[in-house]
């Protein structure tokens, strides 16, 4: 069956949510003092990254709410038993240097407009609907989806199958006929093919190189290679990088 929709992932899928975070980060510590404590600003940067794969891995798990891991990664990152009041003013220091920093990947525009008239569109973010829909509308690329489903409603995260077939029957489509694309192997790439979408990882920079990847996803270094394996009637397009 042909696919008839594509469901992306945004973080680091369409939105280069590392670098925002790290130029992001390293400008709010700056500014609250906070770098003495580290050798480098890029060591404080990684140990807030850790501090958040850890938080998030929390909420994935249905530990704690969404704002509840926002204010634990700030607790746990100052060292201070903080109030909420506390640990969201500081939150929201950070994201004004974060949000100066956001911005889309460059091949995103293009697949965007090659795939328009091809196929449907639709998200699926492992974060909450107050966040990604400002994020997409602030980017320019709101309109260009259909459907924009997150975890934190749902109440159900990637890699459960049952994300992924939300995403389904929100486009009112069997899960043979929608293709998802995303920067993780597992959450994304493995995730997807298990509740039996046609998988698309995208490993930016061959990021998991030499490593254990998944099998079945479709690994793609651009999303130049899109259209490609969706089987679009497209021009653009790139032959993959990877054997």
């Amino acid at each position: 069956m042909s696919i008839r929709a594509v469901v992306w992932d945004v973080d680091d899928t369409l939105f280069d949510y590392t670098s925002a975070d790290r130029i992001g980060m390293g400008a709010h510590l700056a500014a609250e003092g906070l770098l003495d404590g580290y050798g480098t600003a890029e060591q404080a940067v990684a140990h807030w990254r850790e501090i958040t794969d850890q938080q998030w891995a929390r909420f994935s798990a249905g530990e704690t709410t969404f704002e509840g891991q926002r204010r634990d990664r700030v607790r746990v990152f100052l060292g201070e038993e903080l109030s909420d009041a506390d640990a969201d003013k500081w939150f929201r220091r950070y994201m004004t240097h974060y949000e100066a920093a956001w911005a889309l990947f460059p091949d995103v525009l293009p697949v965007l407009d090659a795939l328009a008239a091809s196929h449907r569109h639709a998200v699926l973010s492992n974060s909450s609907i107050t966040v990604q829909d400002r994020k997409l509308r602030t980017l320019g690329v709101h309109d260009r989806f259909e459907v924009i489903l997150c975890a934190a409603e749902l109440g159900v995260s990637k890699p459960e199958a049952g994300a992924f077939l939300a995403a389904c029957d929100a486009l009112e489509l069997t899960p043979d006929q929608v293709a998802y694309v995303g920067d993780h192997p597992e959450i994304d790439g493995r995730g997807a093919a298990d509740a039996g979408l046609l998988s698309v990882w995208i490993d930016r920079g061959g990021v998991y190189a030499g490593g254990d990847a998944p099998t079945r996803p479709h690994r793609i270094a651009s999303l130049a290679e899109l259209p490609m394996i969706l089987g679009s009637d497209t021009r653009f397009g790139a032959p993959s990088t990877f054997g």
